[in-house]
Formats: structure tokens, sequence, C-alpha cells
């Protein structure tokens, strides 16, 4: 079992900055993906970033390709989301997840954090 829990979501001005941060805890020697995904009102979740744990690989959405950084600090287990540049449409609800494979998938995740919200304003 693996249990995540996120924080730093808030509200921001357009052309702002947030850092999200997701702890993990539990059974994670055998999850070596952190996703990040968001999920808008009446919107479907959609994949934002990964980062793998050992080598520290990323991907990206292109919709967030330069100006958010995913990356990891393994000795504090905790998977950050530093988004630059944010637009009105960066507002939802963001989710860290951990899966077994590299996969952007959200069916590839079996675990996933209690979600912070994120608004950004015009």
């Amino acid at each position: 079992q693996v249990q995540l829990v996120e924080s730093g979501g808030g509200l921001v001005q357009a052309g702002g900055s947030l850092k999200l941060s997701c702890q993990a805890s539990g059974r994670t020697f055998s999850y070596y993906a952190m996703g990040w995904f968001r999920q808008a009102p009446g919107k479907e979740r959609e994949f934002v970033a990964r980062i793998m744990w050992g080598g520290g690989n990323t991907y990206y959405a292109d919709s967030v390709k330069g100006r958010f950084t995913i990356s990891r600090d393994s000795a504090k287990n905790t998977v950050y989301l530093q988004m630059n540049s944010l637009k009105p449409e960066d507002t939802a609800i963001y989710y860290c997840a951990a899966g077994k494979s590299p996969a952007t998938t959200r069916v590839a995740y079996d675990f996933w954090g209690q979600g912070t919200q994120v608004t950004v304003s015009s």
C-alpha cells in the first residue's frame, strides 16, 4: 500500500507560479513512477507529467511543456510539480499518483492522493 498526500495548491494570478508537493509513504519500493494529473469541473482527468523514481526520466503533456517541471527528492519520498507561467486553463484539482510503469494513462496508476485545488485568475 502507498499513501500520497498533496499540498501546495492555492489561488494565483495568471503568469504566476505555484509549487505542488506530494509526500509518499508506505510500500513504495515497487512503484517506480510518479505522475501528476489534473481535473477541471466537467472534464476528464488528464495527464500532466510523470517522473521515474530511479533515473528521474520525465515526460510532460504538451499543454504544460516548457512551463511545468516535475522533480523528486528520493531522500524525502517527495515529488514536486513546479508550475510557472500559469494560465486560467490550468485551473483544476491536481492529483499525484503512483504506478509501476512509465505509462501516462490514469488507469496505469494504482494509488492516488486526495488532490489539491489550483485556481488561476485572469
